[in-house]
């Protein structure tokens, strides 16, 4: 399968997280495409509107982009979400379902999806059981303090588990239009 393919720019974005290993070793340490994940754990989201709790496993009634941002009503991932929301149409017409996960809780989740106009799930995951699955934990660093959490990352899921492609540093600006391409790259 396809993977969007990194500029040395963007390669070289990810230095600051880890300096013992370099831009490449970290992003070789994330899920391949074509490998297999575990998604069989629990989370709670936000879905048509409701809070529930539900397998993540469950949400891959077929195939699956999950677009992970960091914080609800935040610059960057405003951009992003916003972005998704505008071309959401696009990807059910592919036959594709779009879930949004960050650490936020469900409540401050429909809040921002009535705010952002995001009609497509999003999934509270504060204990990053989604980035464990796909090994993209990643070490950041703000205001001096160093700390791990998930990567801006965006992931195609067969209904199965399995990773048709990825997108290892999310364009915020533009990540409805870097998806689209690795999705028509995968039809």
């Amino acid at each position: 399968m396809t993977r969007i393919k990194l500029t040395e720019h963007y390669l070289q974005d990810f230095s600051y997280f880890n300096p013992n290993k370099t831009s490449k070793e970290i992003l070789k340490d994330m899920i391949e495409t074509g490998s297999k994940a575990d998604f069989d754990f629990t989370v709670k989201a936000v879905q048509n509107g409701e809070e529930k709790e539900i397998n993540f496993k469950d949400l891959l009634d077929k195939p699956t982009i999950v677009s992970v941002y960091m914080k609800n009503n935040t610059s960057g991932c405003d951009r992003q979400t916003k972005n998704l929301a505008e071309h959401a149409g696009w990807f059910t017409d592919k036959g594709y379902n779009l879930v949004a996960i960050s650490k936020d809780t469900c409540g401050s989740h429909k809040r921002y999806a009535e705010k952002q106009g995001i009609d497509f799930t999003l999934v509270s995951d504060p204990d990053y059981k989604f980035a464990e699955a796909t090994d993209s934990i990643v070490q950041k660093k703000m205001f001096g303090n160093e700390y791990e959490a998930p990567s801006r990352s965006a992931f195609v899921i067969d209904t199965d588990g399995t990773i048709l492609g990825t997108i290892e540093k999310v364009n915020t600006k533009d990540h409805a239009g870097e998806l689209k391409e690795l999705v028509e790259q995968l039809n």
